[in-house]
């Protein structure tokens, strides 16, 4: 964690099978949601909840501090004096060094998880399951007005291939239970801004991913203080960019070319849907003509190369 990072709270002596991960920040209405919604869990194994305050300007921490005091020896705060998102330095997968459980289950703390049995259904999955590294299952949008239906859908709603994760498939983060393998970033993903997308590409060199679909949906808040969900369709189509850049740029030196060459593609259609009409015409026919001159090329270095005097 930064230098301004107080933790409180003593550790457990045993180890927990699983660390909750919470991030928070200026949710002072909905982090006691959260908390209750870790709290419920039935399990027949010990689990930690690491909750993380980024320096909120509301409540938030009062209420975290609160919970910690009455359970001491199950919630681990963290607190800080400085923002860090502002200053590029997101909390998570940071946050994930100090988690002492073989798993990680990760829960920002304006959402909330519905059913009491979640956590056992996914560890003895993945307990019994070597070759998958995550588990997920659905989760429910939802804002003052009402509900908007399950997130992910159709072909979604299902198992992933490893390479399936390596392609950074969508996945409702608030619903995940992961094996505990990495508490840093490679240099070329740590800017990535939807640093959720980064972590399942990761997880893949690991295994598979499972969807449950017995498990009661998750709840998705939409506020005007979320994160991601508030911001405007160019802002995420910017951070999708972005993100695929970085992924691109990470496989590129792991000499990774299918991988490589993939995210190249999402950032050229990315990069297509960000420009104007007319900007885009121009950039289709820039790239036509391109094409053409290096096919020409190679087809003049064949014909040289074929040609014997």
């Amino acid at each position: 964690m930064d230098a301004t990072s107080k933790k409180t709270s003593p550790s457990p002596s045993a180890a927990p099978l699983v660390s909750i991960v919470c991030p928070a920040y200026n949710q002072e209405a909905y982090v006691a949601q959260t908390l209750e919604g870790f709290l419920m869990q039935q399990t027949t194994f010990d689990f930690e909840i690491l909750v993380n305050d980024d320096a909120s300007t509301d409540g938030t921490a009062r209420i975290i501090a609160d919970y910690v005091k009455r359970y001491p020896t199950l919630i681990r705060a963290f607190y800080h004096e400085t923002n860090q998102y502002s200053q590029g330095n997101p909390s998570v997968p940071r946050l994930f060094g100090e988690a002492r459980g073989r798993y990680i289950a990760y829960c920002e703390a304006d959402d909330y998880w519905t059913d009491p049995r979640k956590l056992q259904i996914q560890v003895d999955f993945l307990e019994s399951h070597p070759d998958y590294a995550l588990t997920y299952h659905d989760a429910i949008s939802f804002d003052t007005n009402g509900q908007y239906g399950i997130q992910l859908q159709d072909e979604l709603r299902a198992d992933a291939t490893a390479l399936g994760l390596q392609k950074a498939r969508p996945i409702s983060t608030l619903t995940t239970v992961f094996r505990n393998v990495f508490d840093s970033l490679p240099k070329e993903l740590a800017a990535a801004p939807l640093n959720d997308l980064v972590w399942w590409s990761l997880l893949g060199a690991y295994g598979k991913g499972k969807f449950m679909g017995e498990i009661k949906p998750a709840m998705y808040r939409l506020h005007p203080g979320g994160v991601f969900s508030m911001r405007s369709n160019k802002r995420k189509l910017h951070m999708a960019l972005q993100t695929s850049g970085a992924l691109a740029n990470y496989y590129n030196r792991l000499g990774n070319d299918e991988l490589y060459e993939y995210f190249l593609m999402q950032l050229v259609g990315y990069s297509l849907s960000a420009i104007t009409p007319q900007r885009k015409v121009q950039t289709l026919l820039q790239v036509g003509r391109n094409f053409s001159t290096n096919i020409g090329k190679r087809l003049m270095t064949t014909l040289n190369k074929g040609h014997v005097q």
